[in-house]
């Protein structure tokens, strides 16, 4: 057992295979280590979150070393069957790979036993095990930037099934017309843990499609209803819910999203008297303008951007940042570009009135899990419980200057946990060169661009393990991509450091074209042993 650092608040217990991974999962979700706010199980690896105010990292080694590694995870007696049309754009590949005929892969794909390891890197993105071993290929060299959903695929001893679109590295041999996530089920995700699952070919076997029943997704109650509401007059870039984030979901591959800029997040609620936790919306880049219908009080933090009022005779009058405003009915409030960060916080005096989808009103723009994205005509509805309010606060204040395009910006990073697969040029090239953010970049992950690409020590494949936010994770190309709140769960390139949690509200403030130093801090190393 090894513990590797990922960053301040997180580990790596790097383990000898999955099933002593499995086995430490079970024994810690079983008897929890106070603390332990999270645990994220992979291939060989299992990804534990801590609260530094509840243990340390020497407790948590220490506690987690005594753990029984032997035990074996019975499987369920839950049986999924999988109809799959076996015409994937890799699946020549994938003979060529193994040397086998495309009718032999389909064949043994089919005749496999699989069993649901683990999920992760999307909602619903089960990890499966069990399949024939001479169907073990690696990940595509250049990953995809858009999989179809379901999309049966293949990466090493995994097999999975995509659940929505998105970008991915796995080698695809067929489509599933089968819902691998929906929110009108319960649990969402078909895969859970433990399932087993059968694949077989439509070719030889019908299977009939019921009619979707899709979960009412809700921006708003009902803006009938009484009370303040506000319709969007324009939204350049759609505005998206945030509060805190949604934790205890990754046992179905959902990781937390939340608010970028977590210290504005709050210090929005601050200025209109919430209490901790109520809603917010996340504008990106101003231009966003809402007329208001009733007398209330607004705040909005962030990105320093020009805030103009208009009432109902025309009148304009400016407002600031960081300071609680009063609207009466018919006020039109716009935001414009501000000339410093990426991401204004609007909050609204008793929260936005949004209903939670599992557990919290975060928007994930990769997962599609939460409410939809907020765009010109809709109507928001604000919150009618005013229970726990305080009194409004002018004492707010921004954390730090936020970066504008061109500027550079300098971030603390922990080293590791796969440091040791890059050379010492790479590590060098990590910290000695100012890397560009790239037009590419979103809330999901900043893609970064460098003079001198990350030189790995091989072409090793890296078994999928957990990712944090502020993951600096290296694909093939050797150019970095700086994970954000909407990261996958887990991935399959290497990590070769982590941003420190102090910086990660500034890392959700960079604009494109600004540029980034990474600074590596004290190595975890020095806290915990690496071995237990």
């Amino acid at each position: 057992m090894r513990f590797l650092p990922v960053s301040l608040t997180t580990l790596l217990v790097e383990l000898a295979d999955l099933q002593e991974t499995l086995a430490l999962f079970a024994s810690l979700e079983a008897e929890p280590v106070s603390g332990i706010v999270d645990l994220v199980p992979a291939a060989r690896t299992l990804m534990i979150r801590f609260q530094p105010s509840s243990t340390t990292p020497q407790a948590l080694a220490r506690e987690v070393a005594t753990r029984d590694l032997s035990a074996r995870i019975a499987p369920s007696d839950k049986r999924v069957d999988i109809p799959v049309r076996y015409e994937g754009e890799d699946l020549a590949d994938v003979a060529e790979l193994t040397g086998l005929a495309v009718d032999e892969v389909i064949r043994r794909h089919v005749d496999s036993a699989f069993t649901v390891a683990f999920c992760g890197f999307a909602p619903g993105f089960g990890y499966l095990v069990g399949g024939d071993p001479a169907l073990q290929v690696p990940r595509r060299q250049s990953p995809r930037t858009r999989i179809p959903a379901g999309s049966v695929a293949l990466a090493g001893a995994f097999s999975g099934v995509y659940p929505q679109e998105s970008p991915g590295g796995w080698q695809i041999i067929g489509v599933t017309p089968k819902k691998m996530w929906d929110l009108s089920r319960d649990p969402p995700a078909l895969f859970q843990p433990g399932y087993r699952v059968q694949f077989y070919d439509l070719a030889k076997r019908s299977y009939s499609v019921a009619s979707p029943i899709s979960p009412e997704t809700v921006v708003a109650s009902n803006a009938d209803a009484g009370g303040v509401s506000f319709t969007v007059l324009a939204a350049p870039m759609p505005a998206l819910f945030q509060d805190a984030g949604r934790f205890g979901q990754t046992g179905q591959g959902v990781s937390s999203a939340g608010a970028l800029d977590q210290g504005a997040y709050r210090a929005a609620n601050r200025v209109v008297g919430n209490p901790p936790g109520k809603t917010c919306l996340e504008l990106t880049l101003g231009g966003f303008s809402v007329s208001v219908s009733g007398r209330t009080v607004i705040g909005i933090t962030g990105a320093p951007c020009p805030i103009e009022i208009r009432d109902v005779e025309g009148r304009v009058q400016q407002a600031e940042t960081y300071r609680p405003i009063s609207l009466e009915p018919g006020d039109v409030v716009t935001l414009g570009e501000p000339a410093r960060g990426m991401r204004s916080y609007l909050s609204v005096r008793g929260g936005f009135d949004v209903t939670p989808i599992l557990g919290s009103t975060s928007t994930d723009t990769l997962a599609i899990v939460g409410p939809d994205p907020v765009i010109k005509g809709a109507v928001l509805k604000a919150g009618t419980d005013m229970a726990g309010l305080e009194a409004v606060s002018i004492e707010e204040t921004a954390a730090f200057v936020h970066p504008a395009a061109n500027d550079i910006v300098t971030l603390d990073v922990v080293l590791g946990p796969r440091s040791d697969w890059f050379t010492e040029a790479g590590l060098d090239a990590l910290s000695s060169q100012v890397f560009h953010v790239t037009p590419q970049s979103n809330r999901v992950g900043i893609r970064l661009a460098g003079d001198t690409p990350l030189e790995r020590r091989d072409k090793a494949e890296l078994p999928s393990e957990g990712t944090a936010t502020g993951a600096i994770q290296v694909p093939h190309s050797g150019q970095p991509v700086l994970f954000l709140a909407d990261h996958p769960l887990t991935g399959g390139y290497p990590v070769i450091a982590t941003v420190a949690d102090y910086h990660l509200d500034l890392a959700g403030q960079i604009p494109v074209n600004a540029r980034i130093q990474f600074r590596p801090i004290a190595p975890f190393a020095d806290i915990v042993p690496a071995k237990a």
